[in-house]
């Protein structure tokens, strides 16, 4: 296994676990990250594992974006914002098709692409102390997507609810939504993300990944065309005064002036 950067990734006994290590950071999105995940997803299914638990080092999960590549993002180019648009519509897809099975153990925040990140999996478990949200609308961004995503997981009453108020809900909510399937202790989470690995491993490797296929196969030219969508969506929101505004305030840590921008 190669080495990472904002990565660390082992595997013992048929579980490769995957811990994002940007602790520092609360292990917050950067395009470097964003490479390796890939990579490591690409490992993992050339490896024996046949489960792969996500979680995060320190006290967060995932908190969103990186601030350095926020700060950049003003700068890039209309080809250029597609192409990151591109690359994370690839990463989540590539998560929600993965063929291994998947466990997510949010350990705490969960944010925007965080989110999704911790959702996407087959499986969610949350710690008590996690916390879930899109708050992309509060930004100036568009939580583009996730929403294609989110609305085959949960409902559109409910994707509406979470994507356009931008709220941040606990694990209880996000349990009753749909978004988590058990919220233990923070102390019993890995344990029972590795107990719910065993147990996963005693079933049939050919009938799961049998059942992964079919599962992707169901979605596979929907999201093709809700992606593409997505994609320019999200490059266009970013030619707009208010995604100025709402990043400058972010940055700044002050409330936006919407229409002001």
């Amino acid at each position: 296994m190669m080495t990472y950067e904002t990565l660390e990734l082992a595997v013992e006994a048929g579980v490769a676990t995957l811990w994002l290590n940007r602790p520092e950071k609360m292990n917050a999105i950067s395009y470097r990250l964003i490479d390796e995940l890939l990579a490591a997803l690409t490992a993992v299914e050339a490896s024996g594992a046949g489960v792969l638990i996500v979680t995060g080092m320190g006290k967060g999960f995932c908190s969103g974006m990186d601030l350095d590549n926020l700060r950049a993002l003003t700068r890039r180019s209309a080809a250029e914002n597609r192409g990151d648009s591109a690359t994370m519509a690839r990463l989540f897809r590539r998560l929600y098709e993965f063929p291994k099975t998947t466990i997510a153990a949010v350990n705490g925040a969960a944010i925007a692409g965080g989110c999704a990140v911790a959702t996407l999996c087959d499986f969610t478990l949350a710690s008590t102390a996690a916390k879930f949200g899109y708050n992309e609308v509060r930004i100036g961004f568009v939580p583009a997507i996730v929403s294609a995503f989110l609305v085959r997981q949960i409902g559109e009453k409910r994707a509406r609810d979470l994507l356009l108020s931008g709220r941040i809900i606990g694990p209880a909510e996000a349990e009753r939504l749909g978004l988590v399937n058990a919220v233990v202790e923070p102390g019993e989470l890995l344990p029972r993300a590795r107990q719910l690995a065993a147990d996963l491993l005693a079933n049939s490797p050919a009938s799961l990944a049998a059942t992964k296929r079919l599962l992707r196969d169901y979605a596979a030219a929907e999201l093709d065309s809700e992606l593409a969508r997505a994609i320019e969506a999200n490059a266009l929101i970013r030619t707009t005064a208010d995604f100025r505004e709402g990043l400058a305030a972010f940055l700044e840590k002050r409330k936006p002036q919407w229409g002001r921008g």
